[in-house]
């Protein structure tokens, strides 16, 4: 492999300045919609008294699971020794800490009172995970700081792979954490499960590449520089593991939920009811977004060509969006099981379905993280060195040969 060079995008054509617009217009709509939702007070949202956690939360811990899994290209990179993988490993730290600002952004956003954070940042109940997760959010940041410092640093070099193990650790710690707030949920029948743990590690590793793909399509295509085929087939193959992954842990924790009595409603509930829950299961998460990914990237044909990989990629996002929403507002909607075994009835709804349906402040708030991670991904861009000046065959291939 030849030696791979990192320089500055060019931040003064009007492309750029037409990005950064869109990306800032939508980070502001954000804003706007959480002013107005915090002056009315959040009756004006889709949220009650059953479902607490809306649509931002979905958008949030998206984000927040994808963080973790775009770090993977920089840890095959500097933990697996792939020398292939290196020259990414820069864009991949980027993304990540991009990826977690935007979506603890939101969260703290929709909390209401914004400033509960510092109650949460001062009191600690460690028999909360939440209180865990501010330790491991916050850390998240300095550790992948400091690893981007040991790349970025000629004279730190040597440290890089040391720094690369630590934040590959601190990762899976992360999203185990982010799993288990679910998992320790003993009183909703769809999150009381241990499973969610590693289910959330290997959603984080799909979610996460997916994205990474898009954004290093789109800076490689927007600003001209040189990218090969090898390192986008290597990384969409792996991508295409990651989605089958995910649909296999998916698959064995419903046959649980079959296998569990006490589930059986819920599992029901999902799999088989009359509500928007089970036709985003089937519709957009099983068949959208990860069977049709799976054709496109293993296809002989679409699995070649760049715009089929860029619909994978946005299919396997859009699949992992309602898989959150299926397991956070359907794991809500789903009634309380007070009494198990018996049957109750109540002027309080006890036993029924809860109502929920997203507001557009819901929405706008959500993706302004989305908005606020690319913000910060372009803005860096432009000022420091995280992308190569070639990603061709030939400079990053370490198995290329020229063709005669």
């Amino acid at each position: 492999m030849k030696k791979v060079y990192f320089s500055e995008i060019d931040g003064n054509s009007m492309g750029y300045l037409a990005v950064v617009a869109i990306l800032g217009l939508i980070t502001a709509l954000g804003l706007g919609a959480f002013w107005y939702m915090e002056h009315n007070g959040h009756w004006v949202t889709g949220m009650n008294n059953e479902v607490v956690w809306g649509l931002p939360h979905v958008f949030a811990v998206f984000l927040i699971v994808a963080a973790s899994g775009a770090l993977n290209v920089a840890s095959i990179s500097s933990v697996f020794q792939k020398a292939a993988y290196k020259p990414l490993a820069r864009l991949s730290g980027l993304l990540a800490l991009a990826l977690l600002a935007g979506g603890l952004a939101v969260l703290v956003l929709d909390l209401g009172h914004p400033d509960r954070l510092i109650v949460a940042m001062t009191y600690y109940n460690f028999k909360s995970i939440f209180a865990w997760n501010i330790y491991l959010y916050m850390g998240f940041f300095v550790v992948v700081i400091i690893y981007l410092w040991m790349m970025m640093e000629r004279k730190m070099n040597g440290f890089t792979r040391a720094a690369g193990t630590a934040a590959f650790i601190w990762r899976l710690i992360l999203t185990t954490g982010t799993g288990s707030i679910f998992g320790f949920i003993v009183a909703r029948q769809l999150f009381d499960s241990a499973i969610y743990a590693p289910m959330f590690i290997i959603m984080s590793f799909s979610f996460g590449l997916a994205i990474f793909i898009l954004v290093l399509m789109a800076i490689y295509g927007g600003t001209g520089r040189p990218l090969g085929d090898a390192i986008l087939f290597r990384l969409k193959n792996l991508l295409g593991v990651f989605v089958a992954a995910v649909l296999m842990m998916v698959t064995i924790f419903y046959l649980t939920g079959l296998y569990a009595t006490e589930h059986h409603d819920v599992v029901a509930f999902i799999l088989n009811g009359n509500n928007i829950y089970t036709k985003l299961f089937w519709v957009v998460q099983v068949i959208m977004g990860s069977l049709a990914p799976l054709a496109i990237l293993y296809n002989p044909i679409t699995g070649t060509s760049r715009g089929w990989i860029a619909i994978a990629a946005i299919l396997v996002i859009l699949g992992g969006l309602a898989q959150l929403y299926v397991i956070l507002i359907g794991g809500q909607a789903f009634p309380l099981v007070l009494f198990p075994g018996m049957e109750v009835s109540s002027s309080f709804a006890d036993g029924v379905v809860a109502a929920y349906s997203p507001s557009l402040p819901e929405f706008l708030l959500g993706f302004s993280g989305i908005g606020i991670a690319l913000i910060i991904v372009t803005l860096a861009l432009k000022v420091l060195g995280f992308a190569p000046n070639s990603l061709a065959d030939a400079d990053v291939d370490p198995h290329y040969v020229a063709a005669k």
